[in-house]
């Protein structure tokens, strides 16, 4: 059931999303809070900085940690910006797949279906991290509280118990999840607040500032050092994904144009400047900086090392749990809202006939207005990707990395493409003289990273340890071509022919 009918007028959010070639169906009922709430959780630095952290101390240590961060943080504030100024023209639930539909030259709709194709896939990957990371978590908090060994197949169940909540929770509990995500940017402020002022005032001794900010630490097997310093660099890539949610929630957002981009960009700049604190903090805490201490660290038996920092600095068991406990809250708000975002995602890319099956998956629930089946397909498709984590140790740096390159290969190609068409038209948000600077920095960064994370982070090169992300990209791209010309171009919003071509009419109505 849609939101408007066709004898009620129509608002100026469903009047623009008309004039992109959509009838509203979604329920519009987000602030700009709330927008930007899901992607500032779903970034989560109380998650990817946690669950992540053992990526950067084992190659690098306290010098990629840190200074990663920064750089880092730098680089996708202008990836940020970017997308931004192209989701203030264009607010649709579609997001970056259909920015690249509009802003092509030439081959529109195949350009459209490629970046689809690796939206999709990073935002399967990035669920399944994300509550990957949550199970781990969990683990390491009943390790400390009740002493559980931990093991890959309890992580395994208590990942499926995590995710199948939050599916349950997005089908059924729309009101709560709006209410949860605003709960969850809260939480993450004032829990990283806490969590700094305990470790600050309770441990006897802090590191040096310069060897927070230097220290080197490496596990990786290999010995060039910049090597070594990038691949760590993981971690805070990792982090920074999912702020496209401002973009996918977009129909649900009230003036759109100009609170979608406000959320992309505000979300990655929070992150940025809280992400540094926390984590100059805790790596400030950890008590004994020898090689040994920090190889300790990593192979800790609650499975993550910002655990044992908490329980070594402090000294204070009921502490460093409740410390804990303040992520293990924050991680599973971050998966929640991951889901939430994938299955706005998959919902429109449905509504476009791309995914088999679409006219299951971009069905609209009429009393809760959210894609309930959509749901169900990414949460069981993150579950699928994750099973190799009960075989493979590597499993879960392998599926940080596919979520990072499907992600930012899908961020960039619309940046790319604005950049090359002149005929662009900014919305609300722009950038003004600083676009092509900021946009241009934007499109070698990703580059880089792409290549960078393809790369084998750990030497030798073992099953075990292989870098198995470049598969996944290339069986991805070679998929999105093949089926394209099996059945893709026939289908794939072919009924939008005009609204893909951007007619004058609907040009006219945005520029009004």
């Amino acid at each position: 059931m849609s939101s408007t009918t066709e004898n009620e007028p129509l608002d100026d959010d469903a009047r623009e999303l008309a004039a992109l070639g959509y009838k509203q169906e979604l329920h519009r009922r987000m602030s700009g809070f709330s927008n930007f709430a899901v992607s500032f959780s779903i970034i989560s630095i109380l998650a990817g900085c946690i669950t992540s952290y053992a990526i950067a101390l084992r190659s690098g240590g306290p010098s990629t940690i840190v200074l990663g961060w920064a750089i880092v943080g730098i680089f996708v504030t202008c990836v940020g910006l970017a997308m931004a100024e192209v989701c203030s023209r264009y607010p649709t639930a579609g997001g970056l797949y259909f920015w690249a539909g509009r802003l092509a030259k030439r081959n529109k709709r195949q350009w459209a279906w490629t970046v689809g194709w690796f939206n999709f896939l990073g935002e399967i990957a990035v669920t399944a991290a994300i509550d990957f990371g949550c199970a781990t978590t969990w683990m390491a908090f009943a390790s400390l509280v009740w002493g559980v060994d931990v093991t890959a197949g309890e992580t395994f169940v208590v990942f499926l118990v995590i995710i199948v909540a939050h599916a349950l929770l997005n089908a059924f509990g729309v009101n709560l999840v709006r209410i949860l995500c605003n709960v969850s940017a809260w939480w993450h402020v004032v829990g990283v607040a806490v969590i700094v002022a305990v470790l600050w005032i309770l441990p006897q001794k802090h590191q040096t500032v310069e060897w927070t900010l230097a220290g080197w630490h490496n596990e990786t097997g290999w010995g060039y050092l910049p090597y070594v310093f990038l691949m760590g660099l993981l971690m805070a890539q990792y982090t920074y994904t999912g702020y496209d949610a401002s973009a996918h929630v977009a129909e649900e957002t009230k003036n759109a144009a100009r609170l979608a981009p406000r959320g992309i960009v505000m979300s990655v700049v929070i992150s940025v400047v809280g992400g540094f604190i926390l984590l100059y903090t805790i790596t400030a805490s950890i008590q004994d900086n020898s090689d040994a201490g920090l190889s300790t660290l990593l192979s800790t038996d609650t499975g993550l090392p910002p655990a044992q920092i908490f329980q070594d600095a402090l000294n204070n068991p009921f502490m460093a749990k409740f410390l804990l406990f303040i992520v293990c809250v924050a991680q599973f708000l971050c998966g929640m809202a991951s889901v939430t975002a994938n299955s706005r995602m998959s919902y429109a890319f449905s509504r476009d006939n791309a995914l088999p099956g679409s006219r299951i998956w971009s069905k609209v629930n009429p009393r809760t207005g959210t894609p309930t089946n959509s749901i169900w397909l990414c949460v069981v498709c993150s579950i699928v990707l994750t099973v190799p984590a009960l075989f493979n140790t590597t499993a879960y740096l392998a599926v940080t990395s596919i979520a990072v390159i499907g992600l930012y290969i899908a961020y960039v190609a619309p940046v790319f493409l604005r950049r090359r068409n002149p005929d662009f038209k900014p919305g609300p948000f722009h950038l003004g003289k600083w676009s092509p600077l900021i946009g241009w920095i934007a499109v070698i960064w990703v580059i880089f990273i792409c290549i960078l994370f393809v790369l084998p982070p750990v030497s030798p090169i073992t099953v075990d340890s292989f870098n198995y992300a470049p598969l996944a990209v290339v069986v991805v791209l070679l998929f999105s071509v093949v089926s394209w010309y099996i059945g893709g171009r026939k289908h794939f919003m072919q009924g939008r022919e005009e609204a893909t071509h951007l007619t004058k009419a609907a040009e006219k109505v945005l520029d009004d």
